[in-house]
């Protein structure tokens, strides 16, 4: 009786570590299904809202070029050869328009100005009642010149008086974003989705064009967004199709769009239903087998368990020590910022974007004067300490989260400004250089009597082919900032 009541009870516990097993395993399942989710919606928000600034930038231009011909009327030829040939070199731009105030076509990217006027659209009426200056994304549309629907991203243009003149409007293609979005694998039944704040439908993947521009507000994705903030996730149904899904979404930080994306729940668990069927049946045939080799079933589950704990504490050590590589290779290890090899990739990256777009971008090289001198009367120690807090007030300066700060090596650091203009880039130079004097580091060798930095502050235009190769500029910050130091110090010298 003692060895059924044994046997039972060893049955009972092996059944009951089966189903805690299986149910680990499903939360394992979802919990990595929703990390990949959100890594997934975290890649379609930074796609859409770098898409979206490059429309941005370029209407901020057109409007800009617009408004300054207040003595003369708009030179629509080189309007059009400029546009056409930003539509040529972007991916996301299908077309370029500029609109009169009555409506009427003056400048487009097209090879004519088609006749007729735009004053019955959406995006043209709002901008006529509405005085906001910002981009304003619209409902999706069908190109009166190609009859391809597309999503209007405008801006309002103002007469010198601030009276409405006009709206200048950038077509963005539906399927740029749609060539991105099939290459993730969401499985058969899942979905991503790019919706406007007011729930306006501009895509959903499995695409279906009677479904762009409709609204789905009352859905659970823009519910569960309205009551848990910018970002989350969680398993919800379907209004559309009915489809259970693990759905992540996020908000774009600087326009009005909300991106999400999800699995099927049922294609989630497909493998792991698989995994349950086996489980089960070797569960069957181990309670079978515990009738007569109890004791060598126990000393089975002895070895997977001690196996099971190798491999988490295993796992654990690799992904800790995957992190930590990770942030050796990028980080400093003094002053806490990026390094060389940070720097020199950075840098690699910044100059194609600029050379792409046509945007400028600056690179300021600075120098800690007189480090040796420093080192000499304080020690290395006291010298260390020096470069890390000089790095701390270095770090004060850029503000975006573009710009890059970087030890370049020794007490030499550089700073890389994207889409950043001459001027801009003195402002963030003439900042560190007044935060690092406001340290007021004592330092005997200084003519100053305290820290202070030289700042060489290069510019690149790639609009007009004057920045040579990424090494070039550094040469050219370089040259500039041995100028500060040959003038004295504890300046800035600036060149183009």
């Amino acid at each position: 009786m003692r060895s059924i009541i044994l046997m039972a009870g060893f049955c009972l516990l092996l059944i009951g570590l089966h189903g805690w097993s299986l149910w680990a395993s499903r939360q394992g399942e979802l919990d990595q299904t929703a990390i990949s989710t959100e890594n997934m919606a975290r890649a379609l928000a930074s796609h859409a809202e770098r898409s979206l600034t490059v429309a941005d930038s370029v209407l901020a231009e057109m409007v800009e070029r617009v408004e300054q011909s207040t003595t003369q009327p708009v030179d629509a030829r080189r309007l059009h050869a400029r546009m056409a040939r930003i539509t040529r070199t972007s991916e996301e731009v299908r077309e370029l328009f500029i609109y009169g105030a009555d409506g009427m076509r003056l400048a487009t990217s097209l090879p004519a100005v088609l006749p007729g006027s735009n004053i019955d659209r959406e995006f043209f009426r709002y901008h006529m009642t509405h005085t906001d200056l910002g981009t304003r994304i619209g409902k999706p549309i069908f190109s009166r010149s190609t009859g391809v629907q597309t999503i209007p991203v405008s801006r309002r243009i103002n007469r010198p008086d601030g009276s409405f003149g006009g709206v200048a409007m950038a077509s963005l293609n539906l399927d740029y974003f749609g060539k991105f979005y099939d290459s993730f694998d969401v499985g058969r039944t899942g979905t991503i989705i790019l919706a406007i704040d007011d729930g306006t439908l501009l895509y959903r993947r499995p695409f279906n064009a009677v479904m762009v521009g409709t609204s789905i507000s009352n859905g659970p994705v823009f519910q569960t967004y309205a009551k848990s903030g910018p970002v989350g996730t969680a398993m919800m149904t379907s209004r559309i199709d009915g489809v259970e899904r693990l759905y992540s979404y996020r908000h774009l930080d600087g326009f009005p769009l909300l991106v999400a994306t999800a699995q099927s729940k049922d294609e989630i668990l497909d493998g792991w239903w698989m995994a349950v069927i086996k489980m089960s049946c070797v569960v069957v045939f181990a309670v079978c087998m515990l009738g007569w080799g109890g004791h060598r079933m126990i000393s089975q589950l002895r070895v997977r368990e001690a196996l099971e704990s190798e491999l988490r504490a295993a796992r654990s050590a690799l992904e800790l020590h995957n992190v930590s590589l990770r942030h050796l290779a990028d980080v400093d290890a003094l002053t806490g910022l990026a390094n060389r090899r940070r720097f020199d990739e950075v840098l690699a990256v910044e100059y194609e974007r600029g050379r792409r777009s046509g945007l400028p971008f600056s690179l300021i090289l600075l120098d800690v004067d007189h480090f040796k001198k420093f080192n000499d009367c304080y020690g290395h120690v006291a010298g260390d300490d020096c470069l890390r807090r000089v790095a701390g007030a270095i770090a004060s300066g850029p503000r975006r989260p573009t710009d890059l700060t970087a030890r370049y090596g020794g007490e030499e650091f550089a700073i890389i400004l994207p889409d950043t203009d001459s001027d801009g880039a003195r402002a963030v130079a003439e900042n560190i250089r007044c935060a690092v004097q406001a340290l007021r580091l004592a330092h005997e060798g200084s003519s100053y009597g305290h820290v202070t930095v030289s700042l060489g502050v290069h510019t690149c235009d790639q609009a007009d082919g004057t920045c040579g190769a990424p090494l070039a500029a550094i040469e050219a910050a370089d040259r500039l900032l041995y100028q500060a130091k040959m003038d004295g110090r504890n300046r800035l010298v600036a060149g183009p």
